[in-house]
């Protein structure tokens, strides 16, 4: 029997004037966009419509204006009354699955995020770290190649497995930098240093997660209405407490997003629909296995077309 996954966006997905049509045509959408702000208490929603783009790409703004305009489509589709058997989210996008999942409300998704960008922008002072997207290396190899660069006392580590000869390196500036260098050398390969700014998803950010499990202790976690498979592990967690302790390690923790998609196909899944801004995730997905169905919800049409 076929199954559905919703998963949303992380970083990197964000666009000026995303869910500006689902805003202006749907009440149910506007109304979220309406609640971020309340509860921002800024209007994060002229931010996202109108920009500046350089304003938008602030990680402190960023995560929570994706996570907002993804839950402005989630619910743009809630007329279809198609319950997913599964939800994920790449990195950042976890919020908007928990969401979906009905473990955290949208209104402490969205404040969170917000310190959560916070957070992850204070941890590491401007110009120590670095990330850089490497492009056809094995994930063995390019494994021992950070444990050897980190031996020699300049940290960088797997951030983001993303698909098939697509991994993200984060670290300190040296260490980043030794990786861009060396796969350059070795031919074959390439090593893209990435506009980021701080090393995401790497040791250097265990600061931002202890100070995130505090704000998370606050929350109210809901047990999930269907399993959600978490970037940490790449496994289906249905116990809300895990789900908060997932959530800390996230922060430190490589995306295992090839991992999760290949469990969620594994368990049945044959059509992927990507909840939100851009279409990143239908492009992984492709990746990972062309035979899977991707659908992209990420306009006004798109609702409307349904799949």
């Amino acid at each position: 029997m076929s199954k559905i996954a919703f998963v949303f966006p992380g970083q990197g997905a964000q666009a000026v004037g995303m869910g500006k049509d689902v805003y202006e045509a749907l009440p149910q959408s506007r109304a979220v966009f309406e609640k971020g702000d309340e509860v921002l208490g800024f209007p994060l929603s002229t931010l996202v419509f109108e920009g500046p783009d350089s304003e938008l790409k602030q990680t402190v703004n960023t995560q929570p204006a994706l996570v907002t305009a993804s839950v402005a489509y989630l619910e743009a589709l809630s007329g279809l009354q198609i319950a997913p058997d599964y939800v994920a989210g790449h990195s950042l996008g976890e919020y908007s699955a928990l969401v979906a999942a009905g473990v955290l409300s949208f209104e402490d998704a969205v404040r969170l995020v917000r310190l959560r960008g916070q957070f992850m922008e204070e941890a590491v002072p401007g110009g120590q770290g670095a990330m850089a997207a490497v492009l056809g290396a094995g994930r063995d190899a390019l494994t021992e190649l950070c444990r050897s660069i980190t031996a020699s006392g300049t940290p960088v580590e797997l951030a983001n497995v993303n698909c098939p000869g697509q991994i993200v390196v984060s670290g300190s500036v040296a260490g980043v930098g030794e990786v861009v260098q060396r796969v350059k050398e070795a031919g074959g390969k390439r090593a893209i240093p990435l506009e980021v700014s701080g090393p995401f998803h790497s040791s250097l950010m265990k600061g931002a997660a202890d100070r995130l499990a505090a704000e998370l202790s606050k929350v109210t976690f809901n047990a999930p209405a269907m399993p959600v498979v978490v970037n940490v592990t790449a496994a289906p967690v249905t116990d809300p407490e895990e789900i908060r302790k997932l959530l800390v390690e996230q922060v430190f923790s490589p995306v295992l997003w090839q991992d999760s998609v290949e469990w969620l196909i594994g368990a049945g899944v044959d059509t992927f629909v990507e909840i939100g801004s851009g279409s990143v995730l239908a492009g992984l997905i492709r990746k990972i296995d062309r035979n899977v169905k991707v659908v992209n919800i990420n306009s006004l049409e798109s609702v409307q077309a349904g799949w």
